[in-house]
């Protein structure tokens, strides 16, 4: 099959690292990205013509556009990549809110032929993937309850742009920058929540944005979660307990480029039936390297090739995310009032 020619929008560190994901798989080449730091239209020293603008990007001859923009760019550019009938691969948030995500499901709906997915990259972590197998193997029964704690140092990290600090241009804080992954990861291992209670403050930095979200939340099958997404965790840290009726897995770290949330651990405890100490047995597994980002890349050429959505990171798991996460800010009444949050029962996949 002839290569896809691929065009990055956006292209800062994730669209970098994106760039070298593509060029290590043979579906793809990158012919053309764009981004608004370059000084004017240019050619990079691989040769490969770079722009000021996503519009002139998307002039050049492409198959498939990789959207890596700030928070109010993303659904505009990808909404423009599927009207012009390319497949488009959009890192998170998917946008800054519901309503701009239902105008990006809305234009797909209109253009089944091509295919859309989210970098939701936990998913495709060695400790998630081995810990979903688990719990769908049904060796220690069903899900009980998650407590998840996804937090940094501060709201802008590793000299990242301070976009991330202005709700206009983010839309949210720490929660949807960071704490959505999480927030996906407990729908992925849990389902579905349908009640949730919330605090959500920025009484630390001082941002129109928050440093810190709280949740408590309920599956209508009664699993309970409590998450903790925060810009005041002074050690980054990354940590995920799901307890199920037959023993438990605890999720440590998680491997990053700044390798500051330590190891990426899995834990697999088996419960003792017959004791009561707090002493089960327990097995760890340690992951020294992080293939996520390529084994995401390959799911999203084979969703190309075979026109069947990837398992994971599809429109309908960005909606239901960001459903949550806008519930989890409705949630509380004080920041609902505050910023206007819309009630996300208002917003719904587009059917059929």
């Amino acid at each position: 099959m002839a290569r896809l020619r691929v065009g990055i929008a956006g292209y800062g560190i994730v669209g970098k690292r994106r760039h070298e994901c593509l060029y290590k798989h043979s579906r793809f080449e990158t012919v053309a990205v764009c981004d608004r730091t370059f000084a004017a239209d240019t050619t990079l020293p691989s040769g490969i013509p770079a722009f000021r603008n996503y519009k002139s990007l998307l002039r050049q001859p492409l198959d498939v556009l990789l959207v890596s923009m700030s928070n109010d760019m993303a659904a505009e550019v990808t909404i423009a990549g599927l009207e012009q009938g390319l497949h488009v691969f959009c890192e998170k948030p998917p946008a800054r809110t519901l309503e701009e995500l239902s105008l990006v499901l809305a234009a797909e709906h209109k253009h089944p032929n091509q295919r859309l997915m989210y970098g939701f990259n936990h998913r495709y972590h060695g400790s998630v993937q081995d810990a979903l197998s688990i719990i769908r193997s049904g060796e220690l029964g069903k899900v009980i309850n998650l407590r998840g704690l996804y937090g940094k140092s501060k709201l802008i990290t590793f000299n990242q742009p301070d976009w991330r600090a202005k709700r206009d241009l983010a839309g949210g804080g720490v929660l949807l920058d960071q704490g959505i992954h999480m927030v996906d990861l407990m729908r992925l291992f849990a389902g579905e929540f349908t009640e949730v209670h919330s605090v959500v403050s920025n009484s630390h930095w001082g941002y129109d944005v928050e440093d810190n979200a709280y949740a408590l939340m309920r599956t209508d099958d009664g699993v309970v979660a409590l998450l903790n997404s925060s810009a005041t965790q002074w050690r980054h840290q990354f940590s995920l307990d799901i307890n199920l009726q037959r023993g438990s897995l605890l999720l440590r770290g998680i491997l990053t480029s700044s390798k500051s949330y330590g190891s990426e651990t899995l834990t697999i405890v088996h419960a003792d039936p017959d004791g009561d100490n707090g002493d089960p047995v327990e097995s760890a597994r340690t992951y020294n390297t992080d293939p996520s980002w390529e084994s995401e890349i390959a799911a999203f050429a084979d969703a190309i090739d075979t026109g069947v959505a990837a398992d994971h990171g599809t429109s309908r798991d960005a909606f239901l995310t960001m459903s949550l996460v806008n519930g989890i800010y409705y949630a509380d009444p004080q920041w609902r009032t505050r910023h206007a949050i819309p009630d996300p029962s208002r917003y719904s996949l587009p059917h059929g």
